[in-house]
């Protein structure tokens, strides 16, 4: 075998192979020997068939074998002698092959840069914590008693803003009713924005026992396609008028969580409070992070890395435009602008995410089978009954458990990092740890891009949208989840 590098440009490696005709010819004859001792051939006792009827039954497929083999052992060679780490799966382009002939084929590469961290102990940040006030503590009790509120009938009342309507509805598109837009004894508070903008605003000062007629326009972004931007006509009956009752905060507004009084409810109030900011404190610490460890290093990015992570980008861009959801900031801006801003974007990804790899590579960071199942039943839990399922899905489908992996493996890495940064604590109000310029988990600051633009925050993680429920209701928005969870 004879492998000759050809191109070295930058991070662009290009090698010509040749392996000879015998021995790919030795390969052949142990894979036919290893046949004969197995195959069953009418007229021939196993172990005896000659090596020309061998040849003639199974040579053609063998010789794909071969060729498949040849290649790998020859890739795997040459990436170890040349001590090369490729950034993307090499590719290869035989030149020449046939039975009998050398087999002589090209291999062009891109491999990983040299990544020389920083000093970590000379990182400065600031880690933003806040104090959970008593008068915080109440008003987040006092939400979850709205939360808790109840609605009763009350004859002859008019319905306002705020209040319960029970109604029949039935909706139509130029005279035709569509799939979803009816339904019977709905519950709709007015102005919560359960149903299609404009609805309930149109129900406001009606009574039980009213008809009305309520005519709406889908708005652009609706989840249900088929009626983007259709103009309906609902025929509505109001059956009740409901006036909310909100509980009083004491003991039994607390057992009826599920909880001992009015005093465990505040500590785990309290505890959700703690946990809740702690998150975004270290969101923000994380950022910050990462805005220093990008502006700190500087190597050349893997040319091909660089553009599968802008597609990814320019991908999502185009759907949002179709779907009329393009970010405000980037309505006005042409393609090529758009492009420039967003493949820095596609460069930060990689740069961190490449220099995140090789930290923790270099200190042995790993991801636990403990922890990548428990991502995994965090996953299932988001689909009840079909936990086993999930489960199976990610078990049998490797790329799909990686997903689940990179995110824990580049906290780990950010982890281990802040472990040697020089991190100063101050204490700030709630409103300056929230306020934050920018959304806490976005870290394309240095690109200058609103939050709702990062889908990574190094390369490493991939988010999903949620699912929108909205689809299988068409005349209706899934409701808001609650903020505070009922205790168990």
């Amino acid at each position: 075998m004879q492998i000759t590098e050809t191109a070295s440009e930058g991070l662009k490696r290009s090698y010509k192979v040749v392996v000879t005709s015998d021995a790919i010819e030795e390969n052949i004859k142990k894979k036919l020997a290893a046949i004969g001792d197995q195959a069953r051939l009418p007229g021939f006792r196993p172990g005896k068939i000659p090596a020309k009827v061998l040849r003639a039954r199974f040579g053609k497929s063998i010789l794909g074998e071969v060729l498949q083999e040849t290649v790998d052992e020859t890739l795997r060679k040459t990436l170890d002698d040349n001590n090369i780490r490729p950034a993307l799966q090499p590719k290869i382009e035989v030149s020449t092959f046939d039975e009998g002939k050398d087999l002589e084929y090209t291999m062009d590469l891109e491999v990983l840069p040299e990544i020389v961290p920083v000093d970590f102990s000379k990182i400065e940040l600031e880690r933003l914590v806040a104090e959970i006030e008593d008068s915080e503590v109440e008003r987040a009790i006092e939400s979850i008693a709205e939360q808790q509120k109840t609605f009763n009938t009350e004859e002859g009342a008019v319905a306002n803003e705020g209040d319960a309507v029970l109604i029949d509805f039935e909706g139509a598109i130029d005279g035709e009713l569509f799939e979803g837009g009816a339904g019977k004894d709905s519950q709709i508070q007015l102005g919560s924005g359960q149903f299609v903008p404009g609805f309930e605003e149109q129900l406001i000062g009606a009574k039980g026992g009213e008809d009305r007629e309520v005519s709406v326009t889908f708005p652009a972004d609706y989840p249900y396609d088929k009626l983007r931007e259709k103009n309906a006509v609902f025929k509505v009956t109001i059956k009740e008028v409901r006036k909310p009752s909100v509980p009083p905060v004491n003991d039994e507004l607390a057992t009826r969580l599920g909880l001992e009084g009015l005093g465990q409810l505040k500590e785990r109030v309290r505890e959700q409070l703690v946990e809740e900011y702690g998150r975004v404190s270290r969101q923000r610490l994380k950022r910050d992070l990462l805005d220093k460890l990008d502006e700190a290093h500087d190597f050349e990015l893997p040319p091909s890395l660089v553009d599968n992570e802008f597609d990814g980008i320019w991908q999502q861009i185009e759907r949002d435009r179709e779907a009329g959801s393009l970010d405000p900031d980037d309505s006005d801006k042409s393609d090529e602008v758009l492009k420039e801003d967003y493949r820095k974007i596609a460069s930060r990804r990689v740069r961190l995410g490449l220099l995140l790899s090789s930290v923790g590579e270099a200190n042995k960071v790993t991801v636990g089978q403990d922890e990548l199942n428990r991502a995994m039943a965090v996953q299932a839990q988001r689909f009840p009954g079909q936990e086993q399922e999930i489960f199976k899905y990610y078990k049998e489908n490797p790329e799909a458990a990686m997903q689940l992996q990179a995110p824990l493996f580049e906290d780990k890495v950010v982890d281990f990092v802040l472990e040697l940064v020089h991190v100063s604590e101050r204490t700030v109000p709630k409103d300056e740890l929230l306020a934050d310029p920018e959304s806490s988990d976005n870290v394309e600051k240095k690109a200058k891009k609103p939050a709702k633009k990062a889908k990574a925050e190094s390369g490493a993680t991939k988010k999903k949208s949620g699912d929108d429920s909205a689809a299988d209701k068409p005349a209706t928005k899934p409701k808001a989840k609650k903020a505070v969870k009922k205790e168990d």
